[in-house]
């Protein structure tokens, strides 16, 4: 692939982030969970709509963990890295249309559709991340999987704001349903640029006589982490501090909403996070430039560890905005780095399979996140307890991450 290519190649990647990304923020983040407690869930008790909310996310993420190391077996050994990105991106665009159709006191109907978005949108990024290293060298991974966190970070956050713009200037319900709308046709005109520009990676080589069956292929997988021990070790440590980005992520509206700051507040302070975020996914990349991608993504969790506790102490709007802006410092970096150092461990013939792990990781702690948020929070009566909880997480996965040796992990490639 020339110069040229490539660039056009890693930009069109890039842009799908962009799409993406208004999913995890207008649907999932800023405008539906305050949709879901004002209007769809009207009539429940708060304890009862954030419980039901937090159950959902977890079922959510139970289908995405059963479905994508299978998905990723197909990807790889059928070179369908785009068809599947395209199916995933499809039920993500029909669930995030739909929820223009829910009404009041149909909770139902906006849990259901949010598991089917959820899926759908964690199924597009096993696909999507898995043709990240088929694009740039690994000396290129930080930089190019930072500036797709910030590309991804500026087009949810312009989304944002267009969609608090209109609930402003509209009836907020009828704005909030057009919010839905519009992150449809944002994913899906982003989408397009993948599709087109960015060239299938090539099929895995030719295994075992017959080919093999993807329905045992994800086990062949865990076998062979046995062979590439610091990725492994790496999944582990991911899966514990990324269950508290996740449970972030998901239930810190409602979080605030639950604790009486008003939905002015909300979505401004929702909207400062992702526009906060953009230099600093940019800063984590060069940070890791300078002292290592493990160094750099210690330093996004310790930062999360204090935003647990300060979590715990929040009464006033003022103190929400200091929280969103601490969030989109450390979050787009984490996460990023995340994706890039297990990346640069990983055989490339088979980053399907291994990013769909990398997603299982991912997903199935983001199924116990939520799920002890509101258990402790029915059984305390108060969110407060869950927030901090979630520090433990991160200081867990900072324990494991210690034992992680980088190097060791990228030279068993060439053994």
């Amino acid at each position: 692939m020339d110069s040229t290519a490539k660039r056009r190649s890693l930009w069109s990647w890039a842009l799908y982030d962009a799409g993406n990304s208004a999913f995890a923020t207008t649907v999932m983040a800023a405008v539906l969970p305050v949709y879901y407690r004002e209007v769809a869930a009207r009539g429940l008790s708060m304890t009862s709509a954030l419980a039901y909310w937090g159950y959902a996310s977890a079922a959510a993420l139970l289908i995405s963990v059963l479905s994508a190391p299978f998905s990723g077996a197909v990807a790889d050994e059928r070179g369908w890295k785009k068809k599947g990105l395209a199916a995933a991106t499809l039920m993500g665009i029909a669930a995030s249309a739909g929820l223009a159709w829910v009404r009041e006191g149909q909770w139902g109907s906006a849990l259901v559709l949010l598991v089917l978005g959820t899926v759908g949108f964690s199924l597009s990024s096993v696909f999507y991340d898995s043709l990240l290293p088929h694009l740039v060298t690994p000396a290129e991974l930080d930089r190019a999987s930072s500036a797709g966190y910030a590309i991804g970070y500026l087009g949810g956050g312009v989304l944002l704001a267009i969609n608090v713009a209109m609930i402003v200037f509209l009836p907020p319900e009828s704005g909030m349903r057009l919010s839905f709308l519009t992150v449809a046709a944002w994913w899906a005109v982003f989408t397009v640029p993948v599709l087109v520009f960015v060239p299938e990676p090539p099929r895995e080589a030719a295994g075992p006589p017959g080919g093999i069956n993807v329905l045992t292929r994800p086990f062949r997988t865990l076998r062979s982490l046995r062979l590439h021990r610091d990725a492994f070790l790496f999944l582990v440590a991911f899966w514990l501090f990324n269950d508290g980005i996740g449970t972030v992520i998901k239930l810190g509206a409602l979080y605030a909403s639950a604790l009486g700051i008003g939905r002015a507040h909300l979505l401004g302070a929702l909207l400062a996070t992702q526009f906060v975020a953009i230099p600093c996914a940019l800063g984590f990349g060069r940070l890791a430039e300078k002292i290592g991608s493990k160094p750099a993504i210690f330093l996004g969790l310790g930062g999360y560890v204090c935003l647990s506790v300060w979590a715990f102490f929040l009464v006033h709007p003022w103190q929400f905005w200091a929280l969103a802006i601490g969030i989109g410092t450390v979050q787009g970096g984490t996460q990023a780095l995340s994706r890039s150092l297990f990346g640069s461990m990983v055989p490339p013939g088979r980053s399907a399979e291994f990013f769909a792990f990398y997603d299982l990781s991912s997903k199935f702690s983001g199924v116990a996140g939520p799920a002890i948020f509101g258990l402790i929070l029915q059984a305390t009566g108060s969110p407060r307890y869950g927030a901090l909880a979630l520090s433990l997480f991160f200081i867990a996965g900072m324990a494991v991450l210690r034992h992680v040796d980088v190097e060791r992990g990228r030279s068993a490639l060439y053994e």
